[in-house]
């Protein structure tokens, strides 16, 4: 069966060598924002964004003991507390679908129940603050409100249906026995672990800080975003020093080598796949604009649906999601397919759903993205039926 497999993947490359137009302008154009969008996903997030979250991936790897996983996040754990705390994640974090993945990873191998974890995924990315803000700001206060309430709300149904569907397949932490965490086995104690991921998830956030001169506080804090970024990285230095042996950094070194081996030539690939079909906001790739556009106007079923599966492919880094919703806004599309592009764009994509089948799976994988479309575009029906 593999050597038919090899059979079939060396014919669809040969006539894909044969008889592709790459002399096509249109071709051209698209493996020219193939390279571009790779480019700028390299600039704007790869070193302030994603290997940031390596490091963190691997600190919760080594640093984070598994009973703590367990008691919030397991199959053991209080419901309540564990859907809550998973669902209100991502207002902490100003991450997009793909910067979420290493995060999702270290939690769901050391052992978190598939609900929360996925509630954690889905909530990561979707409903930063920043994006809360602008979305409110720029394409205004119901759609803003519409789209924290659903990506929470959604978050917790999303996943309770993944730890329904797959009820009967144990984690890690679904056998483990359910005990109070303790301290660090080194004696540290837990307020330093504690303070050590504040620290690192405060570089993300500071590093990352976008400009928006409309408020004068959020102005100010841009103008003092490295001197902040700065001082963290000093503090974060003592704290390796002082707290840390180097035993203990080796192995999160070799952890956070671990998940970026795993999760950054799946991302580069995506990327550069999305941007040959889709190219980057405001040029056009394979795919015209004005199909998109034509296919999400109005608030039928098929312009939602659409909008939700468009949504899940593309790729939107942090924020970026606003605009490009405005624009096609502007050319006619409807409040609902808007939402429902909201709920599914930030939350996956073509590169992140590549390495979330490394992660679960490729049965969970489909389920997941079956389950964020569906609620998607149930919700952009019901948005633009009442706005």
């Amino acid at each position: 069966m593999k050597e038919t497999y090899k059979l079939i993947l060396m014919v669809i490359a040969f006539v894909l060598a044969y008889s592709f137009p790459f002399s096509g302008h249109r071709v051209q154009s698209a493996i020219m924002e193939s390279f571009l969008m790779l480019q700028e996903y390299s600039r704007q997030h790869i070193l302030l964004c994603l290997v940031p979250s390596f490091f963190i991936a691997g600190a919760i790897a080594n640093f984070i003991s598994q009973n703590s996983v367990i008691k919030y996040f397991g199959a053991g754990a209080n419901r309540l507390l564990s859907y809550s705390v998973a669902s209100i994640s991502g207002s902490i974090l100003s991450v997009c679908s793909c910067t979420v993945l290493p995060l999702f990873a270290g939690i769901y191998r050391k052992g978190a129940g598939i609900g929360p974890a996925i509630a954690f995924l889905y909530s990561g990315p979707a409903i930063n603050v920043l994006a809360i803000i602008l979305t409110a700001r720029v394409l205004g206060m119901e759609l803003g409100i519409a789209r924290t309430v659903g990506a929470v709300v959604f978050s917790v149904i999303i996943g309770l249906g993944m730890h329904f569907i797959f009820r009967k397949e144990k984690t890690e932490g679904d056998n483990a026995s359910f005990i109070t965490p303790e301290d660090n086995k080194d004696g540290r104690p837990l307020w330093k672990t504690v303070l050590y991921f504040a620290v690192m998830v405060s570089i993300i956030i500071f590093a990352n800080w976008g400009r928006d001169e409309s408020i004068k506080a959020w102005q100010a804090v841009y103008r003092l975003k490295w001197i902040i970024t700065i001082s963290l990285l000093i503090c974060l230095a003592f704290i390796l020093v002082k707290w840390f042996r180097k035993e203990e950094l080796k192995e999160w070194t070799i952890s956070t080598w671990g998940f970026a081996k795993q999760i950054f030539p799946l991302l580069f690939v995506g990327v550069f796949v999305a941007g040959f079909l889709l190219g980057r906001p405001g040029h056009e790739a394979l795919i015209p604009n004005e199909w998109v556009v034509k296919l999400v106007g109005g608030n039928s079923i098929r312009a939602n649906l659409f909008a939700s599966v468009s949504g899940a492919l593309m790729y939107f880094s942090t924020l970026t999601e606003v605009p490009i919703i405005q624009g096609l806004i502007g050319s006619g599309m409807g409040k609902g397919p808007a939402l429902a592009l909201l709920l599914t764009g930030p939350s996956l994509s073509l590169p992140s759903i590549l390495v979330l089948r490394s992660v679960l799976g490729t049965k969970k994988t489909l389920v997941y993205i079956i389950l964020v479309v569906f609620f998607a575009t149930i919700s952009g029906l019901i948005y633009g039926t009442l706005f």
